[in-house]
């Protein structure tokens, strides 16, 4: 593994703060009843099923599992959105204006009543996802996640048999896989190694006992408080629902820092690992 120094500049992919972020927002707008569905030229490279008899049904409430937006339509349909990279749904403001915002690929119009005229997606880098399912394929769609990082489900006992299925892997990689814990991303699964107190480039079957139980622990500590600051925004990408970018990067510890928060000195080394910027403080995690 090839090691750099930290960067000053990133992209922020919505992981699942950001995703929850955005369905509270839009919550709290819904119903929504649309009146009418404008896509831009290039939006077949986002959306992979016709958006067809839409008009004058209702998404009724948005649900979520892991980073996929599960928007209910009140005829039982799913539209499932995947932000991707630089993904955003935005809402119009209190003047009711039309979005006109440049790469607004998905635009609703109808009405709320909260006064929302406009709901439109906007993607520049057009690696995000839209599905227009029935019940069964988006039951399917979503069977293909593990459980949600905030789930009832997710306890002590399917975190570490989650983990331990692949004993060969690094310890981050099966942490990125969504397949297993639905929700996580690149910063989450830094902070889960760094707040577990081991390297990410660790084999599963190294593990001990006490320290899967801290890396679940660390599970909690990496969410709850970006939860409640809008999610975590670095040099570009993510937007909540009003354009508005998260504070929660100042919560992180070896994520896009310098210096470990955890110890509180020693300088953070990254390195590429599985081609992605992997952040650790060789002090605290060993």
């Amino acid at each position: 593994m090839q090691s750099l120094r930290c960067p000053r500049k990133l992209i922020a992919v919505p992981e699942l703060p950001e995703v929850k972020t955005i369905q509270d927002q839009l919550n709290r707008s819904m119903p929504f009843r649309i009146k009418r569905v404008q896509r831009s030229r290039v939006a077949a490279s986002i959306v992979h099923t016709p958006l067809t008899r839409l008009a004058g049904r209702t998404i009724t409430h948005i649900e979520r599992t892991g980073k996929l937006l599960d928007f209910r339509l009140d005829d039982g349909r799913h539209l499932l959105s995947h932000l991707g990279m630089s993904g955003a749904w935005l809402m119009s403001g209190e003047s009711g204006q039309r979005i006109t915002e440049k790469h607004t690929h998905v635009q609703f119009e109808g009405s709320s009543l909260s006064g929302m005229r406009y709901l439109a997606y906007v993607d520049p880098r057009r690696f995000g996802h839209m599905y227009l399912f029935s019940p069964e394929q988006a039951a399917a769609k979503l069977q293909q996640l593990g459980h949600d990082l905030l789930s009832p489900q997710f306890t002590l006992r399917y975190f570490t048999q989650a983990l331990l299925r692949y004993p060969q892997r690094m310890i981050k990689v099966t942490l990125l896989d969504q397949s297993l814990f639905a929700g996580t991303g690149n910063y989450i699964a830094n902070e889960i190694c760094a707040h577990g107190g081991v390297l990410p480039q660790r084999k599963v079957l190294t593990l001990r006992r006490a320290e899967l139980k801290r890396l679940y622990l660390g599970v909690e500590k990496v969410l709850t408080p970006t939860l409640g600051k809008g999610g975590t925004a670095f040099g570009g990408g993510y937007r909540d629902a009003h354009g508005e970018r998260g504070t929660g990067v100042q919560h992180l510890v070896v994520f896009y820092q310098s210096i470990c928060r955890l110890c509180g000195r020693t300088p953070v080394v990254k390195t590429m690992l599985a081609q992605r910027g992997t952040y650790h403080c060789p002090r605290c995690q060993r």
